[in-house]
């Protein structure tokens, strides 16, 4: 009698699971509880500012919180290594800056172990990107970029430019100008792009190249004055300013930042996130945010992303060659 009762009882549980549409597979539905996204530089940086508007947006596009967090340490590659061993479950994303792709080659010109390796990461969507600008002190005599690299010739290794660490972004970008002019300048290291601005704005250089929404308040102010922008296009904030190229310097650099998830994530949780990130750079909220950062929204899907991410590193692996090994 009590078998039959169990059987019955366990008939009947079956049977109201049936009943109720999709609650079998309610714990398969992604993503069901919060993702975070892992910033690997401190708060105020680029990737730390597109990163919070982006969460907030992409909360209304999963139904689900978003978190960012800052996981600092070793220019960024504490967060990023985190990210490559974390479980591909999509609940772990990245939000990096474009000195990803130059990571692997440093370590490899110092002779270390790789922090990571960029097969680890699946791009997901770049979101945002600037070109770096070239200014100096007002105080400086040179008026257009041509008579900054006059004078460069005339005396070698005499100007000085800050920048905000070895191999990172400001650095790069300086480089790749002294190259494409011909011209070679001292670089002066800095523990991060303000003290890299707070050096120059003191007169301890002559010039440097930081972001957009760094230099605008200082060049509008008349502190600094801007002689070029490392992109292929002029910036809106900075209409009078030529492009490099413009000028006759091959340079065409961006700093941008990306989202990635770890490389083994599935192609159906891929596809949520994908969605999602579209609507999100899509939405007002984040389009203003950004712009109001003096920033560009440069949308580009997985697949084009990867293309582009491709020819980045081919690029800055060259960068990071011609600079060399640097103690």
């Amino acid at each position: 009698m009590k078998r039959k009762i169990f059987l019955l009882v366990l008939f009947l549980g079956a049977a109201g699971i049936e009943a109720l549409p999709g609650l079998a597979d309610a714990q398969n539905v992604f993503p069901s509880r919060p993702i975070q996204i892992i910033v690997p530089f401190p708060p105020g940086r680029v990737s730390d500012l597109v990163a919070r508007p982006f969460a907030a947006a992409l909360e209304k596009a999963v139904k689900q919180p978003v978190v960012v967090v800052n996981k600092t340490g070793a220019s960024g590659n504490v967060g990023i290594q985190g990210v490559a061993v974390a479980k591909p479950d999509g609940y772990t994303l990245l939000a990096s800056l474009s000195t990803i792709s130059v990571t692997p080659e440093v370590d490899r010109i110092m002779n270390r172990p790789p922090a990571f390796k960029l097969e680890d990461f699946a791009p997901i969507a770049l979101l945002a990107s600037d070109p770096q600008v070239l200014v100096v002190r007002k105080e400086a005599p040179w008026m257009a970029a041509a008579d900054l690299v006059a004078d460069a010739k005339k005396r070698p290794n005499q100007i000085k430019y800050s920048h905000g660490g070895i191999y990172a972004i400001m650095h790069l970008a300086m480089e790749l100008f002294t190259h494409a002019a011909g011209i070679k300048l001292v670089q002066i290291p800095y523990p991060g792009g303000g003290p890299a601005m707070t050096a120059l704005l003191g007169g301890h250089v002559e010039a440097s190249t930081p972001g957009p929404q760094v230099v605008y308040p200082q060049v509008k102010a008349g502190a600094l004055r801007a002689l070029a922008v490392t992109g292929s296009k002029r910036l809106p904030g900075f209409p009078d300013v030529p492009t490099m190229k413009e000028l006759g310097y091959d340079v065409d650099y961006y700093v941008w930042t990306g989202l990635f998830a770890p490389k083994a994530i599935p192609q159906d949780i891929m596809k949520v996130l994908r969605e999602a990130t579209r609507q999100a750079v899509n939405s007002v909220e984040f389009k203003t945010a950004i712009e109001n950062m003096r920033t560009t929204v440069t949308y580009l899907d997985a697949d084009e992303f990867q293309v582009f991410w491709e020819k980045e590193i081919k690029t800055l692996r060259q960068v990071v060659r011609l600079i060399g090994k640097i103690q």
